[in-house]
């Protein structure tokens, strides 16, 4: 039988364990800031297209901080900073989408004028963003956030079909990125929305339009 020395020796154990946890969590960095993107490199467009597939089997292999540079500028960076324009067309010129970013060690969602990660949960829940296996493993889950308050008096069918639009060009230019530089990636569906808008914290008028998975194949 554990005397009361004993528990309390456990209790206080473990109110240490929390404490360095917290304090662990708590200097986490709250930003990443991301390396400019590559101006050159890549394959030609028309071997990048001929080279698009959908692939979903990945290595758990992590994707290098340049990698994800490229990739999230190259989804829906600003390539005109005169105007602030970015490299796929958008709903009537209305910034309906976010990219949150799901990796192994949390959410950060894609903040595009200043090129870097923002944190948005601290937790792995990669499993929640698809009903596939392979989503727990690969190393990048994109989640396509649409803001569904932003897009004005029309019906709820209608801005799940407009955010619907920008996520698909979000997610061919992700497609063709992948293709150039050997990546696999699959646009996915297969997801139960409602739970992971709940996972995700979204807030009133924002769902969730699709996801999207990108590593190595494996």
């Amino acid at each position: 039988m554990m005397t009361r020395r004993q528990a309390n020796i456990g209790l206080i154990s473990s109110a240490a364990s929390a404490s360095l946890a917290n304090l662990a969590r708590a200097q986490e960095p709250e930003a990443i800031e991301l390396p400019l993107p590559r101006s050159q490199g890549g394959k030609p467009l028309i071997e990048a297209l001929r080279l698009r597939r959908s692939i979903r089997e990945y290595s758990p292999r992590s994707l290098p901080r340049q990698v994800l540079s490229d990739l999230l500028w190259a989804a829906f960076g600003i390539n005109r900073p005169a105007t602030g324009d970015r490299t796929a067309p958008y709903w009537r010129h209305v910034m309906v989408i976010d990219i949150y970013a799901v990796i192994a060690d949390g959410v950060w969602i894609y903040e595009p004028k200043g090129h870097k990660l923002l944190l948005h949960l601290h937790d792995d829940i990669r499993a929640n963003t698809g009903t596939q296996d392979f989503v727990a493993t690969a190393p990048l889950n994109l989640v396509y956030v649409a803001h569904g308050e932003r897009m004005g008096d029309i019906s709820g069918e209608d801005k799940r079909l407009y955010a619907s639009v920008d996520a698909g060009f979000i997610g061919q230019n992700v497609y063709l990125f992948c293709a150039s530089e050997g990546l696999a990636t699959v646009f996915r569906a297969s997801l139960d929305y409602r739970e992971l808008a709940k996972t995700l914290g979204l807030g009133a008028g924002q769902f969730v339009a699709f996801a999207q998975t990108v590593g190595y194949p494996a």
